[in-house]
Parts: C-alpha cells; sequence; structure tokens
C-alpha cells in the first residue's frame, strides 16, 4: 500500500489548475479559471476552478472537490490509482509499505527498461544502420534516447533478473500474456521511442519494426498509466520552445519530431498514431501557441488534417495547415537538407477555417448542382459551429470556393433563450455574502454565533447549518466559496451586513407579533417590547444577541 506521509507529500506538490488543465480547455476568469463541466452534458463553461482555494465547483451539476477527486471522477480510478496515476503526471516518487510495514521505493521498470533498450542499441549493427540511414545523429540519439527492443525472452530475462514480476510489466504495458498462458514481451526487434508525460515522466514506449513486421508502429496499450490521445510524443522536449516562440508544430510520426528539433525546429511534436482529439486540446493549447500542422499530402494526411482544422477551429485556436506532397514528409526534407525551404513552409501555413472549407468542397463534384448544394450544406453546417463574426468573415471564401453569389449565403444568427423566471432559483445575496465571509474568514464567525440563528436564513439555512457544521467540501459551500458575484467582508463591513439582516428579521417578527391573534395582550406587550429593543439597538449599528421569538 502507499504510504501515508508519501500521499500527503505528493499532495504538497499538486496544483488544480495544472491537474483539470491537463484533461479540460481552461479559460481565464477573473481569480479562477472556468471549462466545460466533463461530468454532466455542459453546453457553456459550468465549471470553477479555484487557484487559491485549489478547488473545482460545477455550478450546474454540482459536482466538485480536489485534484484527486477530479482525476477520480474523470478517470474512474481508484483512490490509490489516482495517486499513482497523479505521481507519474508530477514526477513523483511514492513510498509503499508492506504489510509487515516495511517501506519500499518506486520500482522505476520504465526508467530501467528504457535504459536496457539504450544499451541495446550499441549492441545491435541493424538497429544502428537503420539510425543511419534515416539521418538521425549521435546527439538526437541521445537527446530523444532511442533505443533498440531485442528478442522477447531477453526483455523478460532482463526484467526477472531486476526482480520485476509479470503483473508489473503487464500494467505498464510492457508485457502481456498470451493465448497458451506464458508471458511475452510487446515490443520485440524494433527501435524505441521512449513517450514521456508532460511533467517528464516515461509512460510508454513507441516502436519501429526493423524486422518488415505488418505493423511497422506500435505504441503502449492503454493503461492507467498509458492514454495515447491526451499526450503528445516530444512535448517534454518541445514545451520551453512552445512557449518562447508561441508556436507548436504537429506532425504525424517519431522521426519527424527528432528530425526537426535536430534541424531547429524544437517546438515540435507529434500524435501517437492516432488522429487529433478534443482530449489533445488542453495540453496544445496551453500557453495559447499558434499551432501548425504538418502533415502528409496524401488521401490519410488531407482527412486527419480536415478533421484536425475543424477540431481546433471549433475551439478558438489560431494557426493552419501544411501538407508534404512529392513523397516527401518533413523526416525526409531534413534529411534532404531542405531546411529553408520547412522554415518557409512553417511560417506560411494555410489558415485552419480557409483549409477546411476548401477541403470540404473539393470532395464533390460541383458540376453537378445537386451536388454543388450538398457541399453548400456541409460546409454552412461547420461554418455554423463558429461564432457570427468569424462565419461573417469566411462566406467570401466559401462563395468563391463554390463559384455562387455571395449574397446567396446567410449568416446563421441564434436569439438568445429568454430565462425562465419561475424555474429561477432564488438567492439572497445578503446570506450568500455572510456565508462566503465565514467560509473565506473562519476568524469572524464569533461575530455572527451569538447573534443569528439557522432559522434565520429563509434561503440558505441549510447552507449556514452546513457551515456550523464544518461541512467545508459540501458541493452548496463549494458553490458558495466559488461564486465570484459574492463580495468577502472584512469585520466592519460584515458587522455592518450582520445590522441589516437582523433589522430586517426583527422588524418582520415585529409585524408578525402585531398581527398574532393568539397571544394575550400581556404576551403580546412583552415580545413587542422584547423586538423594540433589540431595533432601537439595530439602528444605531449594534448587534443584538439572539434570543427564539415564538408567537405560537
Amino acid at each position: 500500500m502507499i504510504d501515508k506521509a508519501s500521499i500527503e507529500n505528493l499532495k504538497q506538490r499538486l496544483d488544480i489548475v495544472d491537474v483539470v488543465g491537463n484533461y479540460m480547455e481552461l479559460k481565464k476568469n477573473g481569480a479562477n479559471f472556468k471549462c466545460v463541466c466533463p461530468f454532466h452534458n455542459d453546453t457553456s463553461p459550468s465549471l470553477v476552478i479555484s487557484p487559491s482555494k485549489q478547488i473545482y465547483h460545477c455550478f450546474a451539476c454540482g459536482a466538485g472537490g480536489d485534484s484527486i477527486k477530479f482525476v477520480m471522477e474523470y478517470e474512474k480510478l481508484t483512490y490509490p490509482e489516482t495517486i499513482e496515476k497523479l505521481a507519474t503526471l508530477y514526477n513523483f516518487s511514492l513510498t509503499y509499505t508492506s504489510n509487515d510495514g516495511e517501506k519500499r521505493e518506486d520500482r522505476k521498470l520504465m526508467e530501467n527498461l528504457n535504459l536496457f533498450y539504450q544499451k541495446n542499441l550499441d549492441l545491435n549493427p541493424t538497429a544502428k544502420s537503420y539510425i543511419t540511414h534515416r539521418g538521425i545523429g549521435d546527439a538526437s540519439v541521445e537527446k530523444f534516447e532511442i533505443g533498440y527492443a531485442p528478442s522477447s525472452l531477453a526483455t523478460l530475462n532482463f526484467l526477472r533478473e531486476r526482480g520485476y514480476a509479470m503483473s508489473e510489466a503487464i500494467e505498464y504495458g510492457i508485457a502481456g500474456i498470451g493465448e497458451s498462458g506464458s508471458g511475452y514481451a510487446r515490443f520485440i526487434e524494433r527501435v524505441t521511442f521512449p513517450i514521456y508525460s508532460a511533467s517528464g515522466k516515461i509512460v510508454g514506449f513507441g516502436g519501429r519494426t526493423l524486422t518488415n513486421h505488418p505493423a511497422k508502429y506500435v505504441n503502449s496499450p492503454q493503461t492507467k498509466h498509458f492514454n495515447k490521445s491526451q499526450l503528445l510524443y516530444g512535448y517534454h522536449l518541445a514545451k520551453e520552445s512552445i512557449a518562447k516562440q508561441k508556436s507548436i508544430i504537429i506532425t504525424e510520426g517519431y522521426l519527424d519530431v527528432v528530425m526537426l528539433h535536430q534541424a531547429g525546429f524544437t517546438n515540435t511534436v507529434a500524435t501517437l498514431g492516432t488522429a487529433l482529439t478534443s482530449e489533445h486540446i488542453p495540453l496544445i493549447a496551453r500557453g495559447n501557441p499558434e499551432v501548425i500542422l504538418a502533415y502528409d499530402g496524401d488521401d490519410a494526411g488531407i482527412n486527419a488534417a480536415l478533421k484536425a482544422s475543424m477540431l481546433l477551429s471549433l475551439h478558438g485556436i489560431k494557426g493552419g495547415v501544411v501538407l508534404f506532397g512529392e513523397g516527401l514528409d518533413p523526416a525526409d526534407m531534413v534529411q534532404k537538407g531542405f531546411i529553408e525551404p520547412l522554415n518557409h513552409l512553417f511560417h506560411a501555413p494555410q489558415a485552419f477555417i480557409e483549409f477546411a472549407l476548401e477541403r470540404i468542397v473539393k470532395k464533390y463534384d460541383l458540376k453537378d448542382p445537386l451536388i454543388k448544394q450538398q457541399a453548400l450544406e456541409e460546409a454552412m453546417t461547420y461554418l455554423k459551429t463558429l461564432p457570427n463574426s468569424v462565419q461573417e468573415s469566411y462566406l467570401g471564401v466559401l462563395s468563391g470556393a463554390l463559384n455562387i453569389n455571395h449574397n446567396l449565403l446567410k449568416v446563421q444568427t441564434h436569439k438568445p433563450q429568454k430565462l425562465d423566471k419561475k424555474n429561477m432559483a432564488f438567492e439572497d445575496m445578503l446570506e450568500l455574502t455572510i456565508i462566503k465571509t465565514i467560509l473565506s474568514e473562519p476568524n469572524l464567525i464569533d461575530t455572527v454565533l451569538d447573534t443569528v440563528d439557522t432559522s434565520m436564513f429563509k434561503t440558505h439555512g441549510e447552507e449556514f447549518a452546513l457551515l456550523l457544521a464544518n461541512k467545508l467540501d459540501h458541493p452548496k459551500l463549494r458553490r458558495i466559496s466559488l461564486w465570484e458575484d459574492i463580495k468577502v467582508y472584512d469585520e466592519k463591513e460584515l458587522i455592518s451586513s450582520m445590522v441589516n439582516f437582523l433589522y430586517g428579521y426583527y422588524n418582520e417578527k415585529f409585524r408578525e407579533i402585531i398581527g398574532a391573534k393568539n397571544l394575550t395582550y400581556d404576551k403580546k406587550q412583552f415580545l413587542i417590547k422584547k423586538v423594540q429593543e433589540k431595533i432601537m439597538k439595530l439602528k444605531k449599528g449594534e448587534l443584538v444577541t439572539y434570543e427564539s421569538i415564538s408567537t405560537l
């Protein structure tokens, strides 16, 4: 089991913005961040992330908690699995405790296996020849830690000699169990490329066959440590350049990344044998860089670039597409010394929306009016996913591509929906302000405790009761804590608001006593005098102690 002290040390390193940002595209919103909530069918950003409080809360569905809770809910992991996942993200070595209470350190299976692969590269002439043939220099081999996976038996023997169990190798996607029940290594006679998380932890491998295997490239399988749809190869090496240049080049393969870095394009990364997906967006959007898609010009590359362009433009990400034709990919161009042409291409990409509209139209035979109409409908369906001002800007591009009159194209406008006041929950901002102030400044609770009772809160009595019960992680209190429209008062302002709150309460009690028909004359006069004394003090700005006043 994981040592408790180790978990607490990890918690100190966690940053809620960084953790949620690994999964979701965040936008700054005052002191906090916002994003679409992944825990319900959210149509607008409802999830608020607070860097100061290190919590998140959805104002629509009520989901919330800390960094650990977010990963548990998002990844559907157990608590120990979540701790290990976060430790991987933060390159943190956990300490484990055995059944007898003895501590043991992180086993570092992936790091040791990577060193084994690297040493094997120098021992295999075929692998060395392949590296040389592709133009990869020694510095790049060292930088990207390129290695070679030998036979299955050799890898399994290495793991066994180092004391790793088959279950550990399977957990990290390094080995599997065949139909016969015997174990096997997943990477066999392949040049290996270690895959790192954004924080610099090895989470998997990519492998290029040297034996004409039908699968030229393979990646580690999906595990709790490895999700290829959230990772970009080379990002851990490229992130500083990306931040400095405000630009990221996304390619299709490992060698493209290696060779472009070798040529000086150190802001290059690659998807891991998969199309660009919405899960990649949070990582790509960090720092708001311009995105350049550097894809092959064959049908597969064009289709991938089209889907990626539509996805990126939908998320408001700026950038464009560069297609490579004539059988040359970026790695080939670097090997042939075409550095200046590459530099020119990367500085003049075709904008995402323009590229998408052009490629949508090119799929159709425009000589047939009915087919042209289909092209128009598909293009307009895409445009309608974009803001109205953006749609307007690209109508000319679309009309030109279709060779039709610009006036025939209309921007889709949406009338804002009217709020249904009947279904709107009433919020008492004075009550909320008192609650949020105590949440933010717990030392002020004594100012409130002697003067109010839960029963005095007409709208938010439940929340006040939760506050008094110290249930600070309850969704209703998280909601108040992160609601930016609610002010936090200092002590003077709190006293003033409490005076107003109590004045309203006792005035209502006064009217209730006057209208009570079940009270005797003496009882009514007694209560009237008591309430009037409190009201007089409140008019002077003085707080009054709470007393139960019942007209029953």
